[in-house]
């Protein structure tokens, strides 16, 4: 039985074009990136390469690029980082309801550390609104951070329109681009953005590596002591394979941003089509206007979660109920519960389609076809 995976949210396979750059370097350049020899000179160069991909990848300067082991690590040194360097200036941050756990466990230590956190509601499309984010600002606000697209819903922040907010009232902003980045375009100039995380593996790169923008002039406390790697701000060897294979999946999921933005929002609208076909019941949390193209998160009424991922799986469909980092966990969906509240039941019947390489149409149709006779058995 062949398996169609619809997950790419959760993780996504390696392109092929990425293993070979990465088994290229792991055969040829093993040299250190810090040494002054040859073989240094040659890892450096690589290195080099891959930094300045990232950089030009969201409008950034070369420096401005901080290598991490994913974008959990990112996400920590963004609050962290600058929550430190700033606390005499303030404790105030500013964050939302439906953000990933690498915010939200890293904002709830910073409480712990005395800082203040308020946590922004999302309406029922997973938006935050502007008028929140100023009405929540303050005298002694040093940080906001609020995602770019939901991992869950696929909702679209006003990053833009919170970055120019923010800035004028002398504010850093993060933004989790994690689950955005290489599905939108991105641009940390135009869209005030201070700090911005990424991850690989979302992008059909390696796993354990990714970087965080953070703008020149923007205070970062160091959480990782060593060498001076990373002009000292993240110590440690550099991971050259990887940040190599990072680097042609950034190249890669540039060059071929639109053709797959395209491609995923027929996938959507092919899937519910033929659950509407086949009569069933559904709804769909979030939006398809403001939403990345490649997750689609839907509500069938009469089902079970847990029943559903099992009876996919059955039949050779990997789908999610949400966020990977919750995976197997029976507390409902943090996002959805922000977006509909505790009594809602798609809390409890919601199954996250998305899409990636590899998927083809006739995938899609045949997945439509399987959940409609998935769900009518559950209902009977």
């Amino acid at each position: 039985m062949k398996t169609i995976y619809l997950d790419n949210a959760a993780t996504s396979p390696m392109d092929p074009r990425v293993i070979d750059v990465m088994t290229e370097t792991m055969r040829g350049t093993f040299g250190n990136p810090s040494s002054i020899h040859s073989s240094g000179r040659d890892a450096r160069q690589k290195l080099d390469g891959a930094r300045m991909t990232a950089a030009k990848s969201i409008g950034a300067g070369f420096h401005e690029i901080i290598f991490t082991s994913g974008g959990t690590e990112a996400d920590n040194l963004a609050l962290t980082g600058t929550a430190h360097a700033l606390k005499d200036k303030g404790r105030h941050i500013i964050t939302s309801s439906i953000e990933h756990h690498a915010v939200l466990h890293t904002c709830e230590q910073l409480e712990k550390e005395g800082f203040e956190v308020t946590y922004l509601p999302v309406n029922e499309q997973g938006i935050v609104s502007v008028k929140d984010v100023e009405a929540a600002l303050r005298e002694d606000t040093i940080l906001v951070s609020v995602m770019y697209g939901n991992n869950e819903v696929g909702t679209i922040q006003p990053i833009s329109e919170i970055g120019e907010l923010v800035r004028s009232r002398g504010v850093l902003l993060h933004t989790d681009a994690v689950q955005a980045f290489g599905m939108t375009k991105i641009d940390v100039v135009s869209e005030n953005i201070d700090l911005l995380s990424i991850s690989a593996h979302k992008i059909n790169g390696p796993k354990g590596v990714g970087f965080l923008y953070a703008r020149k002039d923007v205070p970062l406390e160091a959480k990782m002591f060593g060498g001076e790697q990373e002009r000292k701000r993240r110590a440690g060897t550099e991971n050259l394979p990887s940040l190599v294979g990072m680097a042609e999946a950034i190249r890669l999921s540039q060059d071929e941003m639109e053709k797959k933005a395209e491609e995923y929002t027929k996938f959507k609208k092919i899937l519910m089509d033929i659950l509407k076909e086949e009569g069933i019941e559904f709804y769909l949390n979030g939006t398809l206007d403001q939403a990345l193209p490649h997750v689609l998160n839907l509500s069938f009424p009469g089902t079970d979660v847990e029943s559903m991922l099992v009876n996919m799986d059955l039949a050779g469909i990997a789908v999610s109920s949400g966020s990977a980092c919750t995976a197997g966990s029976i507390e409902p969906s943090h996002v959805l519960l922000a977006m509909f509240g505790k009594e809602s039941e798609r809390l409890r019947n919601s199954i996250r389609f998305s899409f990636g390489i590899g998927n083809t149409e006739e995938d899609v149709i045949h997945t439509g076809k399987e959940v409609a006779k998935i769900v009518s058995r559950l209902r009977k």
